[in-house]
């Protein structure tokens, strides 16, 4: 079957559909039912044959290419999108709800409108769900994300100066511990090492594994070590620049580089 990658509006990760027999390009603007419900998404990968039984479920078909009919509504309901944040903002606050609104998006064929909301907690929002249906006439859904997804919806610019990665390119989250941060020999300060969601960056996966590598030609610091200079103790590693400071046990530091020890 044709399987094409398609980026879904307000969620943005990756989700596999069938191209069926349709001429789709990346880029190519598409109406899709998701488990959401009726969505646009753009094309971020091309159609490509893949096996039948390589997804474990089955893969629903893309309905269409997005028409100009299509993408009036989704202005419309965007206009509509704003009212609904303003509305739920106000309703939270005269409920007293601990809870963050994050995003609201209303489905392409109008049947239900989605409020994204972060909280530390379970929070009933039951009068809350009933007093917006009330005054929206709509069927009401309220979804509740992590700090990385809210910062993916979100958006903003990282430490580096660049677009966050999750909202940029990032389809999914991998898992990032300290270990990682470790193995880079970055300072262990969470001010630092965390992004703008409160947890440790994703990029601290990127190059974790050149870094693994890079170590293994380097001795641990703390190992005792002889060299052509004489004995003495590791005392820090320049993983990027191959060498080893050492504490010789004739007094003095020197720096070694990783081709002089293999010698």
């Amino acid at each position: 079957m044709r399987l094409v990658g398609v980026e879904l509006e307000k969620n943005g990760r990756m989700h596999h559909f069938q191209a069926g027999d349709l001429k789709l390009e990346k880029g190519d603007l598409v109406v899709v039912e998701a488990d959401k419900g009726i969505t646009l998404g753009t094309i971020v990968t091309p159609p490509k044959e893949e096996k039948v039984g390589l997804f474990k479920r089955s893969i629903p078909e893309v309905i269409r290419k997005a028409t100009a009919k299509d993408i009036k509504a989704r202005e419309k309901w965007r206009r509509k999108e704003k009212e609904a944040f303003t509305l739920c903002l106000r309703l939270i606050g005269e409920l007293k709800l601990p809870m963050k609104l994050v995003e609201v998006e209303y489905l392409l064929d109008g049947s239900k409108v989605i409020f994204y909301f972060t909280a530390e907690h379970r929070i009933d929002f039951r009068q809350l769900v009933r007093r917006l249906a009330s005054q929206l006439k709509m069927r009401i859904e309220m979804r509740q994300i992590g700090v990385r997804d809210e910062a993916k919806m979100v958006g903003g610019m990282g430490f580096c100066g660049r677009e966050l990665c999750c909202s940029s390119f990032l389809q999914d989250f991998e898992l990032v511990s300290i270990k990682m941060a470790k193995e880079q020999q970055l300072p262990l300060n969470p001010q630092k090492i965390s992004g703008l969601c409160g947890r440790l960056m994703c990029c601290l996966s990127f190059e974790v594994d050149t870094y693994q590598e890079l170590k293994k030609n380097l001795p641990k610091v703390g190992k005792r070590i002889t060299t052509k200079y004489g004995e003495g103790k590791v005392i820090r590693q320049n993983l990027l620049l191959q060498t080893i400071t050492m504490e010789m046990a004739s007094g003095g530091v020197v720096t070694i580089k990783t081709d002089e020890l293999e010698k």
